[in-house]
């Protein structure tokens, strides 16, 4: 009887613990993309023989938890014929008082990123943003916009990986908000 009492009483405990009350806090926002709807070719990449504008959506995020030290910014394809998805854009070290990324800002021709932030080699290669590019006929692929409040600024090695990037984004976050759009190429 004490024992059912007591694992009765844990599992809710457990749950407020694990961050899951607190996780609902930040909020993601932006005027480009939507929720489940489908991005435009604003959004598409230019090369790999598809011919969109490669511009980042704006992106706004509220509700940082307390003890917030910088944001990172993560989008990634989990459905990229690859066998480990394709990382479409990794910006850390966003500084803890920006709220906020305007269209664009993921290229690095313009410098048009907060003073301090580091952008990581993308799949296709080259730091910055680049955008959606499924294969034709491959159908719908679903692209994750995740904003994540660190608890520190990231120290990574200069030609970091797409992997430890995203491990060392993981292992300092304080709490995440995620936009998946979609796009497909017929």
């Amino acid at each position: 009887m004490m024992r059912n009492v007591l694992v009765n009483l844990a599992l809710p405990l457990s749950i407020f613990l694990s961050g899951s009350a607190l996780a609902d806090s930040l909020k993601l926002t932006s005027t480009d993309i939507a929720q489940g709807q489908y991005m435009s070719a604003a959004q598409e990449f230019q090369g790999f023989g598809c011919n969109g504008s490669n511009r980042s959506p704006q992106l706004s995020w509220t509700g940082a938890p307390k003890g917030t030290e910088a944001f990172a910014v993560l989008a990634y394809d989990p459905d990229a014929p690859t066998g480990s998805g394709w990382w479409h854009w990794q910006v850390v070290n966003i500084p803890k008082t920006v709220t906020a990324l305007a269209s664009g800002a993921g290229d690095t021709g313009k410098q048009a990123m907060p003073a301090d932030s580091v952008n990581i080699r993308n799949d296709y290669g080259i730091a910055g943003f680049g955008g959606a590019c499924p294969p034709k006929g491959h159908g719908v692929h679903r692209y994750q916009f995740t904003v994540f409040a660190l608890s520190k600024k990231l120290e990574l090695p200069k030609e970091a990986s797409a992997a430890l990037t995203g491990y060392m984004v993981r292992a300092n976050s304080l709490a995440s908000a995620t936009i998946e759009a979609l796009y497909k190429r017929d």
